[in-house]
């Protein structure tokens, strides 16, 4: 059975967890690496045990694993065993499973909720580059090099314990034609993809987000398909264009909507909380299942999503 079905015949809605690594970074650490939030599960792995923790007290129904730039060749890079990476690997689901197991573990958390999931995020290639090329797509790879390049983190992370995968922050048309390929390979595992979108009808290379939910639509066990990690001004867009083509769950989980500026090194704009939980109702009644956050989101952020999806119950 998917495993999102039992929280959306319940309360309608599953309330995915918000960013890891900017809210690491808003809590002091510092993330200016090539690993970025993976850098943590090196040198201080409870905070990040600890920021999904105080996700799921906010509300979150999953939380998504430290794994999304934790790569076998991106460890190594840095002087790891390969054998020491792939434990890494294994520990940012371990943490996100821990973190699960101890709120679970309060009776009172119990009270009227599902038991929340965990799933293993699997970040794109251009993640591991770490230069901006998880935003477009530009890799010069063919699918098949996706394919082999992908393959030995993603049979981990499978078989990781988690009770799902995260394909997330997908800028290619190619690497989601990889990561259905190896979803094929562990036909015991669940999946959903998500896309970073340009605009409110094409993903970052230019592919039309309607391409990349037909490619999807009829793979089994993608448990959904959405968008993640693209400003919320193009989440209504990208919702009505996904609910054309599919009636798999749809995903969505946008960034805060600000904007870095890489000449003064900071963001431009402004998030709001309570904004983002009344953009959250729309996204609802527009068709999304699955609701959270991504970039520059904390829980702050989920806890007004939750606020508004457990008091609305049922889709209206």
């Amino acid at each position: 059975m998917n495993p999102v079905e039992p929280f959306l015949q319940q309360q309608g809605a599953l309330i995915l967890d918000g960013g890891l690594a900017t809210e690491l970074e808003a809590r002091g650490f510092n993330l200016d690496d090539p690993l970025w939030s993976a850098r943590l599960l090196l040198e201080q792995p409870d905070a990040i045990r600890q920021v999904h923790l105080d996700y799921l007290y906010a509300g979150a129904d999953c939380v998504i694993s430290a794994s999304y730039q934790a790569t076998i060749s991106g460890f190594m890079a840095r002087g790891v065993s390969r054998a020491e990476a792939i434990r890494l690997i294994r520990l940012a689901v371990e943490l996100a499973l821990a973190a699960r197991d101890d709120f679970w573990g309060v009776a009172a958390n119990r009270n009227g909720r599902l038991r929340p999931l965990v799933a293993a995020s699997v970040g794109p290639y251009g993640a591991y580059l770490a230069d901006g090329s998880e935003y477009t797509g530009n890799y010069g790879l063919e699918t098949a090099e996706l394919i082999a390049w992908h393959r030995e983190r993603w049979h981990i992370l499978a078989n990781s314990g988690a009770d799902l995968l995260a394909c997330e922050t997908i800028p290619s048309y190619r690497e989601a034609e990889a990561l259905r390929y190896l979803l094929a390979e562990t036909p015991d595992t669940w999946a959903w993809f998500s896309f970073s979108c340009r605009d409110g009808h094409h993903i970052s290379d230019g592919t039309p987000i309607t391409d990349c939910v037909r490619l999807l639509a009829d793979a089994p066990r993608v448990a959904a398909i959405g968008v993640n990690c693209t400003p919320p001004r193009y989440i209504p867009a990208l919702i009505k264009a996904i609910h054309q083509v599919t009636d798999k769950p749809i995903v969505v989980y946008p960034n805060s909507g600000e904007i870095y500026d890489p000449e003064r090194h900071c963001w431009l704009g402004e998030s709001v909380p309570a904004e983002f939980g009344t953009y959250s109702r729309e996204w609802r009644k527009l068709g999304a299942a699955l609701i959270g956050g991504c970039c520059r989101t904390g829980p702050a952020h989920i806890r007004q999503i939750a606020d508004r999806m457990r008091r609305g119950g049922q889709r209206e």
